[in-house]
């Protein structure tokens, strides 16, 4: 059978580097108009050549969203957006708006239709075909045993999410944000009030919940059963994660990798460990095994269970492309060997563990707050970028 496509989500050069160097087949980004996820940093859509060079050179294909509501005075502004992934060669736009679909065969570009349109079943996926999109992106309410009959009877390629954040409405309806801030999700600039803890009273003034986040829904996780997923034929597999840093994307691209090209039951206690290392509100098998249960909203959490956190340590100073090496100012604390280090700037995103560390060529094993200490690493960092410590908590 044939691989399905690892589907990563990005929105700065960090992401983007991440995704890639963890294996994605293909990225999916905002630029900073008719996204849904314009509270995200995203891209400007000047970026838009560069974006695509570098993902072809690494051979990773390159969509852009533009999944948002479109209003009236927009449509000439969505056009142009059209036009210019066109001429960046962007290979496919992920869209919701069925204004859309003429300027996308204006262009000759390739569409996708966006999850947004919550697609559940083959006659619509069939619709959207006939229309003349190149995949659908079904929505996360569908059931597993459903999925299999909805790929084979659908004459058009299938994606679905496989990990990432659940909305507590049906995906993009929720007008939830609208009514308490003014910003709606449906136009990607939701505040997330379901995230936020609440206290309820009931007619008699009683209190129903206090303080608790009852709305603040678990995590999607499929990698117990992400073979059965495969299995269904599906095209792409997706994540969640345009409001995630760097190191998030890294380790779950990496995770689904592994388990794409090599699914092992033994290997999900490894997996598993490696996914709650990052954020996460803890994890659910979202629809796909049948509703949700109430165990699967999370009452207590502050935001996330993610069992490590990133620590602040200190800026790079110099780096000596012969030697590999960077010399690193720790302005904020030590480091010793073998701890996990992350290097991020503008363009820069590099994870790897400390075998090496020196002061003024002399080997040492641990290093204090204020010390300039040279590091022998993996790839090329740059001139003030942030160095990062992984630390369990």
């Amino acid at each position: 059978m044939k691989k399905p496509e690892l589907l990563a989500p990005c929105h700065d050069w960090p992401t983007l580097i991440a995704a890639v160097e963890a294996g994605a087949d293909a990225v999916y980004f905002g630029v900073e108009r008719f996204n849904m996820r314009l509270k995200a940093k995203n891209f400007n859509s000047k970026d838009l050549p560069k974006i695509v060079n570098y993902c072809h050179e690494n051979k990773v294909k390159s969509y852009l969203t533009i999944n948002s509501i479109i209003y009236e005075p927009e449509l000439k502004s969505a056009k142009e957006l059209v036009k210019k992934a066109k001429q960046a060669g962007v290979d496919a736009l992920i869209i919701h708006d069925l204004a859309l679909i003429p300027i996308c065969k204006i262009f000759k570009i390739p569409f996708h239709i966006s999850t947004q349109a919550s697609v559940s079943n083959s006659a619509s996926a069939n619709l959207f075909k006939q229309l003349g999109a190149s995949r659908v992106i079904l929505a996360r309410e569908v059931q597993l045993k459903d999925l299999k009959k909805i790929v084979k009877n659908s004459k058009i390629p299938v994606e679905v999410f496989i990990h990432g954040a659940m909305c507590v409405s049906v995906s993009g309806r929720c007008f939830f944000s609208l009514s308490m801030y003014g910003e709606s999700a449906n136009r990607g600039e939701c505040m997330q009030p379901c995230r936020q803890k609440w206290t309820v009273k009931n007619e008699d003034a009683e209190m129903v919940y206090d303080g608790e986040r009852f709305l603040n829904a678990k995590d999607l996780c499929t990698i117990t059963f992400l073979d059965k997923l495969i299995k269904t034929g599906v095209s792409s597999l997706k994540i969640e994660g345009r409001r995630k840093d760097a190191n998030y994307v890294n380790t779950v691209v990496s995770v689904y990798r592994e388990a794409i090209d090599d699914y092992s039951k033994k290997k999900l206690h490894n997996w598993l460990e490696r996914l709650k290392s990052v954020f996460n509100r803890g994890f659910s098998t979202g629809f796909y095994l049948g509703k949700p249960k109430p165990s699967d909203v999370e009452l207590k959490s502050d935001g996330t269970t993610s069992t490590h956190r990133k620590q602040a340590v200190g800026v790079v100073k110099n780096y000596y492309p012969k030697a590999k090496a960077a010399e690193v100012y720790l302005n904020h604390a030590g480091l010793k060997i073998g701890d996990t280090i992350i290097f991020e700037g503008k363009t820069t995103f590099l994870k790897q563990e400390i075998e090496s560390m020196q002061i003024s060529k002399k080997t040492i094993k641990k290093s204090v707050k204020g010390q300039r200490i040279s590091l022998k690493i993996d790839s090329k960092v740059r001139k003030n970028d942030q160095v990062y410590v992984v630390k369990k908590i």
